[in-house]
């Protein structure tokens, strides 16, 4: 069973949803959002909305090669679309509710103190009486904060211990996160597939259940993995392996980005959710487990590709190239965006990285190659070739 709409105060738990996962059980996903919250939920939709990755998502997407099935996600954690993504906007909700409670009593009471307790013509100005000390107000503003938080840490811990406690089925795919400066570099280990800042998963369907189990690393800096219509933020850290699963069910394109500062290019380490139809994402694989495509018509720009410093730092399966500082280009041209997601992936915008760039992105640590013209030429050729 997925969670569709359950409540912390509901008979339905997280751990029981992640129990039964592996059995391709099913529920509607109806009841999605609550009414009720609507100032407070509206804040902070719109905080979501004009997050950074809100406004690259349209930019970064134009050239994502999707099925028919497919459509780009706005991102927004109450439009989930993933077992995890579901538990943390129903205990949002919760935590809404209590918090739009207190709001209206705290601001209640002050609206009626200013209107019961205002000053009238013709009352003198003296000052009122003072209360100096009351055991029933003293307890009730200690008692109820104390009970408020006890409940919103039980509804939480609720659902963490829910969602962790879901164990890899033998079907679940394997993948690995490895967070650079700034970039995501991402492994299949089953697969034998390397590629970088986007990840490609297949749907979680009624018919066949398939979560996704990704592991996180960092080869640098405290980052986050963070999309939020498919699961929470989670801290990707030096010399430490943490741990998060996903069930995407609608096919098509989630954005998400690093959620923790590390570095000036911090807001351009965007990342790329694509999640495909079972056979589509099978054709995929395919695709990527081959090696470079070698052209005969650009031997003169992959010759002074691997003459270069760029073979240090990049791999080519199937030439030379093998470097692991940077991402891999096997098939460089199969991504839709260059740099993490701040530009997308075009002739132009390939050459102007090579070329210089800190154009596009300042502060990378990719260096400029100083190349000349005819030779930039060539070395671009060669890359167009990388699909």
């Amino acid at each position: 069973m997925y969670i569709a709409s359950v409540s912390p105060l509901g008979d339905r738990m997280v751990s029981d949803t992640t129990r039964r996962l592996g059995e391709g059980q099913w529920a509607s996903t109806g009841g999605a959002h609550r009414p009720g919250f609507g100032i407070v939920a509206l804040v902070l939709l719109l905080a979501i909305r004009i997050s950074p990755i809100a406004q690259v998502s349209t930019a970064i997407s134009a050239t994502a090669p999707l099925s028919n099935e497919a459509s780009v996600q706005t991102p927004n954690i109450f439009d989930p679309t993933s077992t995890p993504a579901f538990a943390i906007r129903d205990v949002s909700w919760f935590v809404l509710g209590i918090c739009a409670v207190i709001f209206v009593v705290v601001a209640g009471l002050l609206i009626y103190s200013v209107i019961r307790f205002r000053h009238r013509p013709g009352e003198d100005r003296d000052e009122p009486p003072q209360v100096y000390g009351s055991n029933q107000i003293e307890l009730a503003w200690t008692v109820v904060p104390v009970l408020i938080v006890f409940i919103l840490f039980l509804a939480t811990a609720r659902y963490i211990f829910g969602i962790e406690g879901l164990q890899p089925t033998p079907n679940a795919l394997q993948v690995t996160v490895v967070g650079h400066q700034w970039w995501w570099e991402i492994r299949y280990p089953d697969l034998g597939i390397v590629t970088a800042n986007e990840l490609h998963v297949p749907v979680s369907d009624q018919e066949e259940v398939t979560p996704t189990f990704l592991t996180l690393q960092s080869a640098d800096v405290i980052h986050s993995f963070w999309v939020p219509q498919l699961a929470g933020k989670m801290d990707v850290i030096p010399n430490k392996t943490n741990r998060v699963w996903i069930d995407p069910r609608t096919p098509g394109l989630y954005v998400g980005q690093c959620a923790e500062f590390c570095g000036v290019q911090h807001a351009g380490m965007l990342l790329r959710v694509i999640v495909h139809p079972k056979g589509e994402f099978a054709a995929w694989a395919v695709a990527q487990k081959a090696l470079a495509v070698d052209d005969l018509t650009v031997r003169g720009g992959r010759g002074l590709f691997e003459s270069t410093a760029c073979i240090s730092c990049h791999t080519v399966r199937g030439t030379p190239a093998n470097g692991i500082f940077g991402p891999d280009l096997t098939h460089l041209m199969s991504r839709a965006t260059l740099g993490a997601g701040v530009a997308s992936n075009t002739p132009e915008n390939l050459r102007a990285w090579i070329n210089h760039p800190d154009t596009l992105k300042p502060g990378v640590l990719m260096p400029a190659m100083q190349l000349s013209r005819a030779d930039l030429d060539q070395i671009v050729t060669y890359l167009l070739t990388l699909r």
